[in-house]
């Protein structure tokens, strides 16, 4: 009997195409977390890949966002990080490998999920369809997957803010006027665009890709030590009685089903 993966990859012309297939919700559970972060580092070792696409096969979800019942059983009494968690590091691996990484987004995109797409280098995302969301503040926690150091860097200090306390959907048109993401395109003109840009990244001198990102990446400050002090303060939420309290409220509410999760900005509301 096959074993199941919620992961695949596809490389042609140097891009290799990640394919997100957790069902119902493409939540990021331990499995597809697993899987994730085994992906990261085959696609930073290896030189067939010159470009990194992140896609969904289910058009409702890219990733609905990180598996509640596993965030209720973290520990809550965790000393201050001397270094990057597992999540971070992650997240890091898809910021800094040397090669360009790029999530196209069709669907809903949530906590852990958004911040995995945050960190990618470039972010598309389909007009009517792609809606982001942090619902972690609702929770009672704070986006503790890279959150709160990403969305300032590109959206600015306000707006950041409004996404992180307000916990309201954000629709793909809004993500592309704020700089969430690169551009918000029409379904049927989404994958040519990607395919072209991936392409031509790809045919370039893989040298030339990776000296010039890593000198973008040069202007962005302080950002692991930003991490360190988000892991810590993540972590001093999840012992709050009211924390206890709301992730209980998010599941008897509907969180982890599709219809509770497609109307994710509601839910996070009523709580």
């Amino acid at each position: 009997m096959a074993v199941s993966t919620p992961l695949s990859l596809e490389v042609v012309n140097g891009v290799g195409t990640v394919t997100i297939d957790n069902p119902p919700i493409n939540l990021f559970d331990l499995s597809l977390y697993g899987a994730m972060t085994a992906m990261a580092a085959q696609l930073r070792d290896d030189p067939e890949v010159r470009v990194v696409v992140l896609r969904s096969a289910n058009p409702e979800f890219f990733i609905a966002h990180f598996d509640v019942t596993l965030i209720q059983h973290l520990p809550t009494d965790a000393p201050p990080a001397t270094e990057l968690n597992a999540f971070h590091q992650m997240c890091e691996a898809f910021r800094t490998m040397p090669k360009a990484t790029i999530a196209v987004i069709e669907g809903r995109v949530g906590g852990g999920g958004s911040e995995l797409a945050l960190s990618c280098d470039m972010r598309f995302a389909a007009l009517g369809r792609a809606v982001f969301n942090q619902p972690e503040v609702a929770l009672g926690i704070l986006p503790g997957g890279s959150g709160t150091a990403r969305l300032p860097r590109l959206i600015g200090r306000s707006r950041a803010l409004e996404v992180i306390l307000g916990c309201d959907d954000v629709s793909a048109e809004l993500a592309e006027r704020w700089g969430w993401v690169n551009r918000a395109l029409p379904s049927d003109e989404l994958w040519p665009f990607v395919h072209r840009l991936a392409e031509r990244i790809a045919g370039f001198p893989p040298h030339a890709v990776a000296a010039a990102k890593a000198s973008v990446l040069r202007a962005e400050k302080d950002v692991e030590a930003d991490l360190l002090l988000e892991g810590d303060a993540f972590s001093g939420t999840l012992g709050h009685p009211d924390t206890r309290v709301a992730l209980a409220a998010f599941m008897e509410h509907g969180g982890q089903t599709r219809e509770g999760e497609l109307r994710l900005g509601e839910l996070a509301g009523e709580l």
